[in-house]
Order: C-alpha cells, then sequence, then structure tokens
C-alpha cells in the first residue's frame, strides 16, 4: 500500500476507504454497507447522496463559490439568515456565520462579553458552564467544556469556566434523586454566581440536551424555566448551544422549543449543513444586537469563509429538503419509536442502565452494577470495545465517555438521519442486540462483569 500523508484520529491505525454514501448508508471501497446509526458525528441528519443538494451547490458554484464577508453581502447567506431568523424563537434575528460548531460557541462567548463592553460594563468576562459538558476543541470553546478527558493536555491554558453540576438524574452529582431533589442542580447555579460575584459574569451556556460528554442527558422539565430565571436576575446571558441538538434533531427545529424557553443566543452547527458543507452560526437576540449596533457596530469575530455563498446555498437546500419532508415531524414519530426500541434492549441485558434522549438523539448508557448504577474503569474500555463490535456487524454509533466523573462512564449516541423509517430502526436494534450481547460475553469471560442471575 502507498504511504498515507492524512493524518488519522488515532496514528496508526487502519480506516476503511470510504466509497458513497445513500440514505442512511455508507459503502467502503470493498462495498461493505454500513448503517449510519449517529449521521457521522450527530451531523448527516437528511443523510447521504441527496441529489438535490449536490445541484444546489453545483448552481451557485456556476456564479460564485467565495466572496469575502467585509467587501460583499451575498444573497445565498442573506436568505440562509432570514430563513434561521423565521425558525429561532423570540427576538433572536441576527445571524453570524462561521465554519464550524467550536467557532459558533466561541463567538457566541465573545458577543456576550461584547455586549456588556458596549454598556461599559468590563468585569463581566466569564462564561459559566456546566461539568459533563462539550463546547468544542478550540482554546475557548474547550474552556467552556466540562469535559475533563478533553480538557486534561491543555489545561493550563483554560479557563476554569465548567462550575455548574449538570441535570444527570441518573447519576446525580449531588447524590439527591428527582423530583424530591426540587431539581437542586438547577438551584446550585445562583448559588455558584453569588459565590463568584455576578458583576463578573457574562453569561452561562448550556448544551440544551447532553450530548458527546454524557450520551443524550434530558433534564427534568423545570430545569431550563429555573436556568432562565436565575440568568435574567442576575443579568446574565443564557447561551443555548444547539450544535448537535439544532436544525430538528430532538423533533423540533430547537431543542429549547420542548422547555418553551427563549436563550439569548442560540449557536448551530452539524444539522445545519448536515454534513455537505463546513458551516455553523451563532443567534443572536434583538437585546444584545442593539447595544452593538448602538456602539461600536462590529463583532469582534470573524473567519476568511463566513456567510461564503458556496455554503450558505448548501445549508438553504438542507433546511428547504427538510420542510418538503415534514423531517422534524418524522423525527418526533421516529425518536419515539427508537427510543421504546432501545427500552425493550434494557429489558434484555443488563450491562444496559440507563436509555434516555429526545427525538433521534437517544443515548444509551452501560454500567457494571444496574443496581448501584456503579461505572466501569475507564480501562475496561466498554464504549471503545462496543463501537468495535458494531462496527464489525456495519453499524456506525458515537462513543459519549467520562460522563459520571470526567473519567469514567461509558455512554453511546443512537442518532440516524431524520430521514430513517421504523423498518430501519428495527435494523440498527437487531444489530445492536447481537453487539451488546457479544460484549457482555466478553466482559464476564474475562471477570470484568458479574450479571445480575450471578451477583
Amino acid at each position: 500500500m502507498r504511504k498515507s500523508h492524512l493524518i488519522k484520529p488515532v496514528l496508526g491505525n487502519d480506516y476503511p476507504v470510504i466509497s458513497h454514501g445513500k440514505g442512511i448508508y455508507l459503502y467502503d471501497k470493498d462495498g461493505k454497507q454500513y448503517i449510519d446509526g449517529s449521521s457521522g458525528a450527530i451531523t448527516a441528519n437528511i443523510g447521504h447522496g441527496v441529489e438535490e443538494i449536490a445541484e444546489a451547490m453545483w448552481n451557485q458554484a456556476k456564479h460564485v463559490s467565495f466572496v469575502y464577508r467585509s467587501q460583499f453581502t451575498n444573497e445565498a447567506a442573506e436568505r440562509l439568515a432570514e430563513k434561521l431568523a423565521e425558525y429561532a424563537p423570540g427576538d433572536l434575528n441576527s445571524v453570524f456565520f462561521v465554519n464550524s460548531g467550536s467557532e459558533a460557541t466561541e463567538t457566541a462567548l465573545k458577543i456576550a462579553i461584547q455586549y456588556f463592553q458596549e454598556q461599559g460594563i468590563h468585569t463581566k468576562n466569564k462564561v459559566l458552564s456546566r461539568w459533563t459538558s462539550y463546547h468544542g476543541i478550540t482554546l475557548g470553546a474547550l474552556s467552556m467544556s466540562g469535559h475533563p478527558l478533553r480538557r486534561q493536555r491543555f489545561s493550563s491554558l483554560l479557563e476554569d469556566f465548567p462550575v455548574a453540576p449538570a441535570p444527570y438524574c441518573y447519576q446525580c452529582p449531588l447524590k439527591d434523586t428527582y423530583p424530591g431533589c426540587g431539581v437542586r442542580c438547577a438551584d446550585e447555579l445562583e448559588t455558584i454566581i453569588q459565590a463568584i460575584g455576578p458583576e463578573q459574569i457574562a453569561a452561562f451556556i448550556v448544551e440544551p440536551v447532553i450530548g458527546a460528554s454524557g450520551g443524550a442527558i434530558v433534564p427534568p422539565d423545570e430545569y431550563y424555566t429555573k436556568i432562565r430565571s436565575i440568568c435574567t436576575k442576575f443579568n446574565i446571558l443564557m447561551i443555548a448551544d444547539e450544535v448537535m441538538t439544532g436544525m430538528g434533531r430532538t423533533g423540533k427545529m430547537f431543542a429549547m422549543e420542548h422547555w418553551d424557553v427563549i436563550p439569548d443566543i442560540i449557536t448551530l452547527g452539524k444539522g445545519m449543513s448536515a454534513g455537505y458543507t463546513p458551516m455553523a452560526a451563532t443567534i443572536i437576540s434583538d437585546r444584545v444586537m442593539k447595544e452593538i449596533e448602538n456602539g461600536s457596530k462590529i463583532i469582534m469575530g470573524g473567519h476568511t469563509f463566513s456567510a461564503n455563498p458556496q455554503s450558505a446555498a448548501a445549508c438553504l437546500a438542507v433546511i428547504q429538503f427538510m420542510e418538503r419532508n415534514s423531517l422534524i415531524e418524522n423525527t418526533e414519530t421516529i425518536g419515539e419509536y427508537l427510543l421504546n426500541s432501545l427500552q425493550r434492549l434494557q429489558w434484555k441485558h443488563s450491562i444496559i442502565g440507563d436509555i434516555r434522549g429526545k427525538g433521534l438523539l437517544c443515548g444509551v448508557e452501560f454500567v457494571k452494577d444496574p443496581i448501584t448504577r456503579e461505572p466501569f474503569e475507564i480501562s475496561s474500555k466498554v464504549t471503545e470495545r462496543l463501537l468495535s463490535i458494531c462496527f464489525e456487524k456495519g453499524l456506525l454509533v458515537y462513543p459519549a465517555v467520562g460522563g459520571v466523573t470526567g473519567f469514567s462512564g461509558d455512554s453511546i449516541l443512537v442518532s440516524p438521519p431524520l430521514i430513517i423509517t421504523k423498518e430501519q430502526v428495527n435494523d440498527i436494534i437487531d444489530i445492536l442486540d447481537h453487539a451488546v450481547g457479544e460484549l457482555t460475553s466478553l466482559l464476564i469471560t474475562e471477570g470484568l462483569y458479574i450479571t445480575k442471575a450471578t451477583s
């Protein structure tokens, strides 16, 4: 084989060469079929090989693919911003385009701080976040991420922004139980704000449904109403990181709609382009934009490819495809079917501790003891091994490791494209059933797991 000059995620590993994709399926160069049960990285929302998107990209390319945002605007970006503003709740009407989710959350951080600077308030320069969270890999985004495994290599360069406990009822960080707890995890935010000093805090950022760091953790129904109230009370902006949850993934265009809570800033990525182009966005409320418009008139951010017409045309075509095919409605219906199907697996396999999620963002958590909810040691590599077994069987799922302590906790995300059918869900469940059974047998053989029947 010829030498590869491409840096892979794990150096030295062999990766199949992809050939093409169609619908929820991917095919490698050897002809093997994979069910994309994770939409890549929870990205390929409308599936692969959609000809309408390719046609829209070609039509745009025939006119112009790139202009620099400080020299021109363009019709594709204007139309995409208008479409996102139509869907966004409340007064979130202004859109800033970037290239990735990490850039979107970092842009939100900068805008939140600038919002107060425009008012002459220069002490509010912290953006608080939760543990068991992930907001991106750039230094600013990683500073907001409460994921110790991802933080540890660069900890000396990062801000200590993660402070609040996650609303993680299955493995409560406060060792409490819902609903008797009164949603204490939300009340803790107020205690923390008062300890730090609200005069130092610009914003609080949350993933509506916790994704890669926890495996589709859904908070109690009252949680976000409390968080919104606390942020308002202390003049702190609320940022909803919808990079993973946005654009229909949970059965609503924006996941925050499930709780009728309107943040001040929303970040988008992943599903906005459905993987057809690198693009993301930060959506800003009129209240925040007004201070900038009346002040410096410049948002201190931006990238060479921000709002480029080629990517904007692709994203607009993705949204139009979703509208024509009623994919948000399909997500709500099929998502419930997927969750129920996963719950049936839980009854069959005692290694499965919890099933959770919204829409087609579902999580499966694996535990060493289903009674005590004790997680496996990270050295057992439970998630990694399950992913490998699934991959061999032609199913892609997504890892969510470290959610319990930061260095332990095994979960996966099952998040197929929003076009999936019930029959295709059944195929996923069948493969996952066999994969979990095979994993369980391996762990028992190695003495790493004792079933309930023999414990």
